[in-house]
């Protein structure tokens, strides 16, 4: 077993009356990638929301690198090393492929005015070193030739691709993945699952909502199944595709 990266003990969320959060806790160690599946409404998307701080809790706590996440804003989060991508695109459609990934890296020199006034070029060569590492990422995803067209020009899966880049940009030890392959031609898949599969070997761990079980147990060490906000059972793919709990509540 490897470090514990990410810690979730006891987190509660009521939306209205109906559980959302119901006493969930789960670990995740440094290069693992996990799977988190579950019916629909079994609060899998709430639980990404938490952790990334854009859902306030009533009960738990979140602890990531051994710091205290739970009351902190999702800037500050996104800023310790969690990143994540949306079920709904997130792209500037209008702008270049390009730039579209330039937006996501963490360190943007421009930003800061005094060096963008006094360190000139110190800004410029950070924004070299952006400029070439998001070459590098789009031709590891295949998509380098698309990096001067609109992001709108993309099909579907493609956009979902450069969706996933873009949240590796962000360097983070930890990737939330929300169905990133839901929607995605067959060939898309695979070339989804190939990035992802090998997010390990650079020490990243991902944590991974999927709907499609051949794509989930291609990747995933580890499964984590919800139901009405409670961890119902964890282990791997084969004994959570077979827990009795498991198949009645996809029977329900």
């Amino acid at each position: 077993m490897g470090e514990n990266l990410l810690v979730v003990e006891g987190l509660c969320k009521h939306f209205a009356g109906v559980v959302a959060l119901d006493d969930f806790s789960c670990v995740i160690t440094r290069g693992e990638i996990v799977g988190l599946i579950g019916p629909n409404g079994a609060g899998k998307t709430t639980l990404f929301n938490a952790i990334t701080g854009f859902l306030p809790l009533e009960a738990g706590t979140i602890h990531f690198q051994g710091v205290n996440l739970t009351h902190q804003s999702s800037a500050q989060i996104a800023s310790l090393g969690i990143a994540r991508t949306f079920q709904r695109l997130r792209l500037i459609g209008q702008i270049s492929v390009l730039d579209n990934l330039l937006l996501a890296f963490p360190n943007q020199p421009g930003e800061n005015l005094f060096n963008a006034v006094f360190r000139h070029q110190i800004s410029q060569a950070q924004e070299r070193l952006n400029r070439e590492q998001a070459f590098h990422l789009l031709d590891e995803a295949g998509l380098a030739d698309k990096a001067k067209v609109p992001a709108n020009s993309l099909s579907y899966g493609q956009q979902k691709l450069l969706s996933l880049v873009c949240c590796l940009a962000r360097d983070a030890p930890l990737l939330l993945l929300d169905e990133p392959v839901a929607g995605v031609a067959p060939h898309m898949v695979d070339q989804t699952l190939s990035i992802i599969h090998n997010l390990p070997n650079y020490s990243r761990s991902v944590i991974m909502i999927e709907h499609d079980m051949e794509a989930i147990e291609q990747v995933c060490q580890r499964l984590i199944f919800m139901d009405a906000g409670s961890k119902i059972c964890e282990g791997s793919p084969q004994s959570v595709r077979n827990d009795s709990r498991v198949i009645e509540a996809y029977l329900r």
